[in-house]
């Protein structure tokens, strides 16, 4: 009897699995696209409320709770503004999972999904040639952790940036 429970059980906990997949591939853990993306007053959205994101400009928010969390360097200018998110269109157009969504000549905004979970994350660039800098912010639109992997991409962004 006990074993008999315990199959259904495991039947029980494979089929969820399976559903919760086919739900992920579906679309089901994407999320909106938020409306408020892009460059305002010479700034790009906060970081998220939650530890999903990051941002070069979380220090423009001192009491934001995620500002240390979300704080990230920004990328040096290459050339001009419209050089540098180029070189950064580039190496986001050859990433598995992401798509350039809008590209001007400061300014660039990309999908990146994960393959199984299907995942949504937003990654923003945005040329500052005031500053000298390129101005970054990737977030996770749904959940409350994104256990640091904007941060890797950014940095694997970066560090094939910096390459000459």
């Amino acid at each position: 009897m006990l074993l008999t429970a315990l199959k259904w059980i495991a039947v029980a906990a494979v089929l969820l699995a399976l559903a919760t997949v086919v739900a992920a591939r579906l679309g089901a853990f994407a999320g909106s696209a938020p409306q408020n993306l892009g460059v305002k007053d010479g700034r790009l959205k906060p970081p998220s409320r939650t530890p999903n994101s990051v941002s070069s400009q979380a220090d423009l928010y001192p009491d934001h709770p995620q500002r240390e969390y979300a704080r990230i360097e920004p990328f040096p200018l290459q050339g001009d503004a419209a050089a540098s998110i180029a070189r950064l269109r580039a190496i986001v157009e050859g990433m598995p999972g992401t798509a350039v969504v809008k590209a001007e000549a400061g300014y660039l905004y990309a999908q990146c999904t994960t393959w199984l979970m299907r995942y949504v994350d937003d990654l923003e660039f945005w040329a500052d040639p005031a500053a000298g800098v390129v101005h970054v912010r990737s977030a996770s639109r749904v959940g409350r952790r994104d256990y640091g992997v904007n941060r890797e991409r950014v940095e694997a962004i970066r560090a094939k940036y910096l390459q000459r």
